[in-house]
Formats: structure tokens, C-alpha cells, sequence
């Protein structure tokens, strides 16, 4: 039988066996299981001690490299898991030393939600070369590759390998328009060339691209480089797979996949499918599926721990409403977290709606990591908080920060009236910079190293304090056994999980004690599962309404407060620092307090002249909606 050729793609005999002959031209496979599997899935909550059982088999695989850190882990590990980062990594390549490890870096981000001094970058850098980092993805969420410039420096001193990435994004629902189009992209290639990285990684947060507009962008990148080119796609749209195999039909090097249990939904394109269909080609991946099927077996076993984390709330495993939105997964869930949060998940449509024009007021950027949250939260204080279409009432320091000029070059210009707005009274000026943001930036290392107060042991923890200064001096009381690590940090066992089902398997089988209490829509009930009585609440029959969720109040319990003289918190979040103190005389306009809410800064102002009072949190202490930032007599 006579086979055509798809594109580069050729057939041959087919092997079955796992050590059958190398094909002429195989496809390079990079695993994302250990960072963007989970992260995707589980809100990265993936902890080292379930990754260790794997470890050793997944480096017998043969991937062309492993991502095992960076993106949303450094966060993630030191804030909800109690887990140092930088000893991940090292266990890690202690388990897999024969397969290289890629990281995610966010260029001057790092693996913060700001652009850093240049001295963070480059200790940051250094650190991860030190500890087992081999390839380092650096992507810009605006496509600036000057902000590549520090950390690529480092890279190359440390002789590891720099992949340039460009962010791939839309404004219509496919590739093209007058924005992200194919001649875009090609040009954005060419500046990664120019820049002298040593692959290009086309990065699809959101699993936007289609099929034929991968397969022509790899045609026409091909025509001008020898650079190896590795595509990284999502599956939400549902188009990952058909993407992943005509890019590897017009000649792309590298893709990234998951093993299956942290494969599909908002995650990736799963590995062992793609084995056995590239099996008698020349692009035959040579990977033994019988071990791919062990290993995944294992996972199987694991992931109960974290279905509780998962977020499905369709039955469909993909989402086609992402090409229509092109919300990325992740901003799509702190943008839900969000609303609900503040009890306005009914706003939801009305902040799509909004998306579009915020996106566009502020450059027409791509959505990935921090623009992603930049864009985000800010429509969402628009919608909860402005009069009118336009007013940006409640403007984030991230905004402001961007408008100014500190996270590079934008697509398309901001709005001018936006920027002027944003940047009255900004402290660093009211005219915005065109030059590198590195370039500005204060060192801040030696401030770090000052303001530890002694917990910060070596150059590990004041980089996690640098990265994250009001988490991460929590994170290294825990560490150190300064304080003890609240009971949402202790990670659970099988054996919790196990109990759990059970309960569950009880209350609808019936064998339950009813209780006494019940609101009307809840009834309290208890069960004895293998002797241990648990008190449960179940919906009654009739309930068809949540109950509201108890806010926690402030402390001293003077959280609440209607008097007109008190600022109260419009939205949930964590203090990060107050700028004054009980006593101080403040004018109207200066900055009582900063708040974290969904990673974002939010400053909030005297809204009158006279003394503070009313200060009952510090620094880490979490807030809820209205509750009494401070009161000014």
C-alpha cells in the first residue's frame, strides 16, 4: 500500500516492540505533570512527597526534559503547602538524574506578580542554575523580550540552555485581525533570533490555537530558522490534541504533554495517546507505553488526595466558550474565587462583557501570568465599584504600575485618559517611562537581607522573602519552628480520604443519627465512620439555597463597623502592610494600608483629614468583605 505524506510526516513499518528501531525523525516530548499538570488541575497544590513514588520511573522514560518547578509552584509550595521550593528541586534531582528539568520563569517577574530589581533576578537565576534547573522557559506577559535581558545574562553565564517564548494570544477567535496575527507572531520570532536564545517555545496559555494556524506558523517559522521550536498548548478549548499533531506534521521539534491522570480539561494533551498514534511514522516518539501505563496506574492512586481541589463544573471536559472569551484557565477560576468571595458570582456575565474593554483601555495585552490577574481584577472592580462604563473608580498598584511603564511595552497604546488617571499623584511620577523597567529599579537584595529580622538562613530565604515579604516571612516561622503550621497546611493521607468517601457513602445510603439543629435549609446530622463520630450538615430536600458563609470578623471582634468615619474593606483579601498607625494625622489622598486580593495590590486612602484609630490588624492577617481597615476622627 502507496501512504501519503502529511506534511513532514512519512509512514513506515509499524513496531510494537519497546525497543524497536529510532525513528528518522523523532518528536522531542516534555512532561508537565509535576508543575503544570497539577497546577492546571489542582491549583498546584501537587506536593513533593506523591511526586517522589514517581520520580525514578518517569526519568527511565526518555522525555526530552521534565518541568518540575517554577510558574505558580514557588508561590504555591511556601503560602498553602508549607513546602520550602528550593528543596523540591533538589530532592527531585536527586530521584531524576538523567532528565533535564525545565522551569517557568516570568522573565523580570520571576515568579512574583511584579517586575523585580535586577539583583533579585539574577540571585533568583543563579539559584535555580545551583540547584538543578537545566532549561529555563523565560516568557514576558507583554512580549518584551527586554525584560529577558537579566535573566538570560545569568543563563548563559551558567552555560544552561535559554528558551525564548512568545505568548500566544488572540482577538478573534482565530489567528489573524489587525493585531495577533501570523505576521505578528513571525515578527516576534525574529526578535527571539535576534536575541540569541537557544530554542523558541510558542506558549498557548489558553488553548486558543487551532490546528491549520499552528501548522502554518510553524511552516513559515521553519523557512527561517533552525532553531528548535517547542509548542506548549492547553486542551480547554478542546483543540490541544488536533494542534499538538499538525504541528508536529509541519515540522515542529518539542511538544508538552501530561501523563493522562493530569491530562485534558485545563490542562494538556495527554502522552500515551500520542505514543501509539505516532507509532509506524518517522516522528515515533520510541517511548514504551506499557511503562507510561505503570506509571500512570500509580498517579491513579495519588490523585484522590487532591479531587477536592479540582474545579468541574461542567460534565464536558472542554470548554469551547475560552475561544469566544479566550479567558485562560487560570484566570478564569480567581476571576469565579473572586466573585464569590465578595457574593457577586451573579456579575459573572457582566465582567466577560467588561474583559474586552478593559483589555483593550489597557494595551490590548496578552492574557498569561500577571496581566492575566492585572486585567482580571481590575474588571472586576469595575464592574463592582464604578458608576458608569469607563470610570475605573477602583484602580489596582498593578495597574498603575503597568500604565507607568514598569512592566514594558504594551501591544497597542493605553488609553491616555486611563494613564493620566492612574498616574496622578503615582509616586514614582506622573509621566511614564519608555526605557527598560529593569533599568529603574532600586536594588533590593540588601533591604531584604536587613528587614528579615534574622529568619532567613542563607541566600534561599531572602529570595523567598524578596519574591513574597509578608507570606514568605510566614512561611519561615513554619519552617523554622517558630510557629506551628495551621491545619489547612498539613497535607492529607489517603486515609483521610478514604474516610471521607466513607462518610459520604454513609449519608446517602441513609445510615445517619439526625441532630437536632437545622437553619431550614441545612440539617446537622452525625456519623460513626470505623468508630469516630463525625457531625455533618446536609441540604434538606426542600433547601434550594446555600447558606450565607460566616465572615470572620476583625480582631477584637472589631471587624464590623457602620459608623461613616470607618473605611471598610470592599473586597476579601490579606493585609500586607499598613503605611500609618493608630494615632497618626493623615490628609485625605495618603495611603493608610495595602491589601493583597487575588495576588493583586489594592491601596486604600484617607478619605478625609484627622487621626487614625480603629487599626486592629497586622501584616498577614486576612480580612473579609467589610470588615474595618480603619476609622479616621
Amino acid at each position: 500500500m502507496k501512504f501519503d505524506n502529511h506534511g513532514i510526516l512519512k509512514m513506515a513499518p509499524i513496531d510494537y516492540s519497546a525497543n524497536r528501531v529510532k525513528a528518522e525523525n523523532p518528536i522531542k516530548i516534555q512532561d508537565l505533570s509535576f508543575r503544570d499538570g497539577h497546577q492546571s488541575l489542582f491549583a498546584t497544590r501537587g506536593r513533593t512527597e506523591d511526586m517522589i513514588p514517581l520520580a525514578e520511573q518517569m526519568d527511565e522514560i526518555g522525555f526530552h526534559a521534565m518541568e518540575t518547578w517554577g510558574g505558580a509552584t514557588f508561590d504555591t509550595m511556601h503560602r498553602y503547602l508549607g513546602e520550602d521550593p528550593w528543596e523540591r528541586l533538589r530532592i527531585l534531582k536527586k530521584y531524576m538524574p538523567k532528565t533535564p528539568f525545565f522551569m517557568l520563569l516570568r522573565g523580570q517577574n520571576v515568579v512574583g506578580y511584579r517586575n523585580y530589581a535586577d539583583d533579585v533576578v539574577e540571585n533568583f537565576v543563579q539559584r535555580a542554575c545551583d540547584n538543578g534547573v537545566d532549561i529555563f522557559r523565560c516568557f514576558d506577559a507583554l512580549n518584551d523580550y527586554r525584560n529577558f535581558e537579566t535573566a538570560a545574562k545569568v543563563v548563559k553565564q551558567n552555560k544552561m540552555h535559554f528558551q525564548g517564548t512568545i505568548c500566544y494570544t488572540l482577538t478573534e477567535p482565530r489567528m489573524g485581525g489587525k493585531i495577533y496575527n501570523l505576521e505578528y507572531y513571525v515578527n516576534k520570532a525574529k526578535e527571539l533570533i535576534d536575541f540569541g536564545v537557544d530554542s523558541i517555545c510558542i506558549k498557548d496559555m489558553a488553548g486558543l490555537i487551532a490546528p491549520y494556524d499552528i501548522y502554518n506558523l510553524i511552516v513559515e517559522l521553519k523557512k527561517i530558522t533552525d532553531i528548535p521550536l517547542n509548542l506548549h498548548t492547553h486542551f480547554t478549548s478542546g483543540m490541544g490534541d488536533l494542534a499538538i499533531f499538525k504541528a508536529i506534521e509541519a515540522g515542529v521539534d518539542i511538544v508538552d504533554t501530561c501523563m493522562s491522570p493530569y491530562a485534558y480539561r485545563t490542562s494538556h494533551a495527554a502522552i500515551e495517546p500520542l505514543v501509539i498514534s505516532l507509532l509506524g511514522t518517522n516522528r515515533d516518539t520510541g517511548f514504551d507505553i506499557q511503562k507510561l501505563s505503570k506509571i500512570s496506574a500509580q498517579m491513579e492512586e495519588i490523585i484522590p488526595k487532591y479531587k477536592h481541589l479540582a474545579n468541574n463544573p461542567k460534565y464536558s471536559i472542554i470548554d469551547t466558550d475560552v475561544i469566544l472569551h479566550q479567558t485562560p484557565g487560570g484566570m478564569l477560576s480567581n476571576l469565579v474565587n473572586q466573585l464569590k468571595a465578595m457574593d457577586s458570582l451573579d456579575k459573572l456575565d457582566d465582567v466577560f462583557r467588561m474583559l474586552p474593554k478593559v483589555r483593550k483601555d489597557l494595551g490590548q495585552i496578552p492574557l498569561v501570568t500577571p496581566t492575566s490577574q492585572i486585567v482580571g481584577v481590575q474588571t472586576v472592580n469595575n464592574v463592582l465599584f464604578d458608576s458608569y462604563e469607563g470610570e475605573y473608580s477602583r484602580i489596582t498598584q498593578e495597574v498603575k504600575d503597568l500604565c507607568y511603564g514598569l512592566y514594558g511595552k504594551t501591544t497597542k497604546p493605553i488609553n491616555e485618559e486611563l494613564r493620566k488617571k492612574a498616574l496622578k499623584d503615582y509616586p514614582r511620577g506622573e509621566q511614564h517611562i519608555e526605557c527598560r523597567p529593569g533599568s529603574i529599579l532600586e536594588p533590593e537584595m540588601n533591604a531584604v537581607k536587613e528587614k528579615s529580622d534574622g529568619l532567613a538562613k542563607d541566600i534561599d530565604d531572602e529570595l523567598i522573602l524578596a519574591l513574597y515579604p509578608v507570606t514568605g516571612k510566614r512561611f519561615l516561622k513554619w519552617k523554622y519552628g517558630l510557629e506551628d503550621k495551621p491545619k489547612d497546611v498539613i497535607p492529607k493521607t489517603l486515609e483521610d480520604v478514604k474516610k471521607e468517601s466513607d462518610l459520604i457513602a454513609k449519608a446517602l445510603a441513609g445510615e445517619l443519627t439526625a441532630g437536632k439543629k437545622s437553619n431550614g435549609q441545612m440539617h446537622e446530622m452525625e456519623v460513626i465512620v470505623d468508630g469516630e463520630k463525625f457531625n455533618v450538615a446536609i441540604p434538606n430536600a426542600k433547601g434550594s439555597v446555600r447558606p450565607a458563609r460566616k465572615k470572620k470578623e476583625g480582631k477584637e471582634s472589631k471587624g464590623k463597623n457602620t459608623d461613616e468615619k470607618a473605611v471598610l474593606s470592599p473586597i476579601p483579601g490579606m493585609i500586607v502592610e499598613y503605611k500609618k498607625k493608630n494615632g497618626d494625622k493623615v490628609k485625605e489622598g495618603e495611603v493608610v494600608v495595602v491589601l493583597e486580593a487575588m495576588k493583586m495590590m489594592n491601596n486604600f486612602e484617607a478619605n478625609r483629614d484627622g487621626v487614625l484609630s480603629g487599626i486592629n490588624y497586622d501584616s498577614g492577617d486576612s480580612v473579609a468583605k467589610n470588615d474595618v481597615l480603619f476609622v479616621i476622627d
